[in-house]
């Protein structure tokens, strides 16, 4: 698992991955986005050369970019994919604890969270957090729409089934 993480700037993802095609790396699933002002990228890659030769042969590329670069030895599992069957969206004002909140409640009420993504929107005055949260509803949708009626009122959650045709 190759990590990547440092100011947003044009060029990251076409430059780093032009670098990890030179250095003979198959890419894999990759998690690529925003955040606050930063670019990070978590990427699945194979390669038959050991993590110092891909770290040497990126670390020009980072240094150009001031990216800081991580390498992990993982166990890949391509094509093992959970399909997530809920979608669960959370807005309210922002504070301390709102993803502990919600993800334990979900968590309860037999939610497996796939991906989950935040972001914060409003003003300085009077941020707004929201959350787009995808799983398996383990229990099935009832017991997580039954769950979110414990929340505070001041929190918007909304659940929604995806239908997903394989094949």
């Amino acid at each position: 698992m190759l990590t990547l993480v440092g100011n947003d700037q044009p060029g990251i993802v076409a430059k780093i991955t032009n670098g990890l095609l030179n250095a003979n790396c198959n890419l894999g699933e990759a998690s690529m986005m925003r955040l606050g002002g930063n670019f990070t990228v978590m990427l699945m890659i194979n390669s038959e050369h050991p993590s110092e030769d891909i770290r040497k042969a990126m670390q020009s590329t980072c240094d150009d970019m001031s990216l800081t670069l991580h390498i992990d030895q993982i166990r890949g599992r391509l094509h093992q994919h959970h399909i997530p069957d809920v979608r669960v969206v959370v807005s309210g004002s922002d504070r301390a604890g709102i993803v502990a909140q919600v993800s334990q409640l979900l968590f309860d009420a037999g939610m497996d969270i796939l991906d989950l993504n935040s972001d914060v929107a409003g003003t300085n005055e009077a941020p707004i957090y929201i959350m787009q949260i995808e799983g398996l509803a383990t229990q099935g949708i009832d017991s997580i729409e039954k769950a979110i009626d414990s929340l505070p009122k001041n929190i918007d959650v909304s659940v929604h089934p995806i239908e997903t045709f394989v094949g």
